[in-house]
């Protein structure tokens, strides 16, 4: 293994099971980023919603996309600090993408676009876990 990778597994305090789940979705990030960069369309067919693609959804699908990517790259191009401050900002924006679906979720009646938005809120609310896991941990393990 060369010296970038061994560095991304190597987070001060941090048990090697989190390490490996920010890596993975680190590399979920990066994956669904460029797919929604190079094809914003495919995921609307993945959730069976075609009819909804629009310039305007296409548009924000990318800026999804783009957003992803970058915390993705943030987080596997990083020190330490830096990964620590990517997991942070991780997961502030996939919970408030999981409060904001869950509360658009209490609005939909179309079942085709509820089961859409039940996937995604499923995904962000993933995410989010993953992230609040983490910075419990990390405040827990800075206490003497």
């Amino acid at each position: 293994m060369d010296d970038r990778v061994h560095k991304i597994e190597q987070v001060p305090g941090q048990p090697a099971m989190l390490r490996h789940a920010f890596a993975a979705a680190a590399a979920g990030r990066i994956a669904w980023g460029v797919a929604a960069l190079v094809s914003p369309g495919a995921n609307l067919r993945a959730a069976g919603v075609s009819e909804l693609q629009t310039p305007e959804v296409a548009y924000l699908t990318r800026v999804f996309g783009a957003r992803a990517l970058a915390i993705g790259v943030g987080y596997l191009t990083g020190g330490p600090p830096a990964r620590a401050q990517w997991q942070r900002l991780g997961a502030l924006v996939d919970s408030l993408d999981t409060v904001s679906g869950l509360n658009a979720l209490r609005t939909i009646d179309d079942a085709p676009r509820r089961r859409a938005a039940a996937l995604l809120v499923a995904i962000t609310g993933a995410y989010a876990a993953l992230g609040i896991a983490g910075s419990v941990h990390g405040l827990v393990s800075e206490r003497p």
